[in-house]
């Protein structure tokens, strides 16, 4: 089949963005294309985020992508502090009106997405990498993608380009130089992250502060845990054994000494750096950046999957509301509407971090604020709702 030559919207990046992207462009009769760089497979296996909020599990429903997130998905109603010899739950749906969370990894969201891309012919192009993106500028009338399809350089010509390809990806770099700003901040330390064949022994997620470093207990499944250690930057992997691993996790975890994981063969561990990055504004004429290609934000608030999903349901809308309409005020304002919602994730997601983390040569001043933070989402319901109100995500869109 040949590669398509024009369409309405061009999707760059088959991430979860993209793919969620298209799926609601499609089901609302906009032509889209999405272009992917790497293979189906590596598509499908790349590690992320594994929490999705309220806001992101009802979007999925209403685009027919939720089927088996309903049967397989872990819903949440709370997560787990522990700090000092202290352990206290957040109960979100009393603290939210009844708001929760969801545990189904990124790459399962990302097969359904891709399963339904396929099976309903929207054009899904792997190993299609795109080389160049013209037609930036705010008085052009249409742009140009220049991609390579089985070797040969192909154009697609199209009214938008939506970059989802990532911090790294072409499209954010096809702005016109100088029309935008990056905002970005690195923290002093990363996250181990192991997958394990144990069952978790905890209900729900568990964030626990130590003298020794952050750690927290996630699950994929009821049979596979997710475990996170803080550890230095430039930390690698084999250099933590597992027997160290465990030993590290059971201190952090159980201060008071009697908890314990449960163990098993660990089948993945990576290093993951802490960072946080906001490009403003996220519309260059008739380019647009959604998800990663706008924002990064540190996984400790779980907001980086759920951000995507945010940025391109309003994007979805701006869409059809101007190829319905012929009027372009919804997309006008697609980058302040993502924003406001974008930096509020940032500084929950920078509150999280701050607040849990023990930094390189913390004094015993900044230890104890942090605990005085902790015992106050304790013992104030208002500083707990604001906490749970933040963590099951806020309202998508004005």
């Amino acid at each position: 089949m040949n590669p398509p030559r024009h369409t309405q919207v061009a999707v760059v990046g088959a991430g979860p963005a993209g793919l969620l992207l298209a799926l609601l462009l499609r089901r609302s009769g906009v032509d889209c294309v999405v272009l992917e760089s790497r293979d189906r497979s590596y598509v499908e296996q790349r590690q992320r985020a594994g929490i999705l909020e309220q806001s992101t599990v009802d979007t999925l429903r209403r685009a027919g992508a939720a089927a088996r997130l309903d049967r397989e998905g872990l819903p949440h109603d709370g997560i787990e502090l522990r700090f000092g010899v202290r352990r206290h739950r957040i109960d979100f749906p009393a603290l939210t009106g009844g708001r929760r969370v969801w545990v189904y990894a990124q790459t399962e969201v990302v097969k359904d997405l891709v399963a339904l891309q396929l099976q309903e012919g929207g054009p899904l192009l792997f190993e299609a990498p795109v080389r160049a993106v013209t037609g930036a500028a705010a008085d052009a009338d249409h742009c140009t993608v220049h991609y390579l399809h089985r070797g040969q350089e192909t154009t697609l010509t199209c009214d938008y380009v939506v970059g989802c390809d990532g911090h790294h990806g072409v499209v954010r770099r096809a702005a016109p130089q100088g029309a935008r700003s990056v905002h970005e901040r690195t923290f002093p330390y990363s996250w181990l992250g192991i997958l394990a064949e144990a069952p978790p022994c905890y209900d729900e997620l568990v964030y626990a502060h130590s003298e020794r470093g952050f750690a927290l207990a996630s699950m994929r499944s009821p049979a596979v845990s997710r475990l996170y250690l803080q550890v230095p930057n430039g930390t690698e992997p084999d250099a933590w054994p597992h027997e160290r691993i465990w030993e590290e996790l059971d201190a952090r975890f159980g201060a008071d000494r009697t908890w314990r994981l449960n163990r098993g063969p660990i089948t993945r561990k990576s290093v993951l750096p802490m960072r946080s990055s906001v490009t403003e504004p996220m519309r260059f004429g008739r380019v647009l950046l959604a998800g990663d290609a706008a924002h990064i934000v540190p996984p400790t608030g779980a907001k980086g999957l759920n951000l995507a999903a945010s940025d391109v349901t309003v994007l979805a809308r701006a869409f059809v509301h101007l190829y319905e309409t012929g009027s372009a005020q919804l997309l006008d304002s697609y980058s302040d509407t993502c924003l406001r919602r974008v930096w509020r994730a940032e500084h929950f997601s920078h509150f999280m971090t701050t607040t849990l983390h023990i930094a390189p040569g913390q004094s015993s001043f900044d230890t104890r604020l942090q605990l005085s933070q902790l015992d106050r989402i304790a013992t104030s319901p208002h500083a707990a709702a604001e906490l749970a109100e933040n963590y099951t995500g806020l309202p998508t869109g004005p």
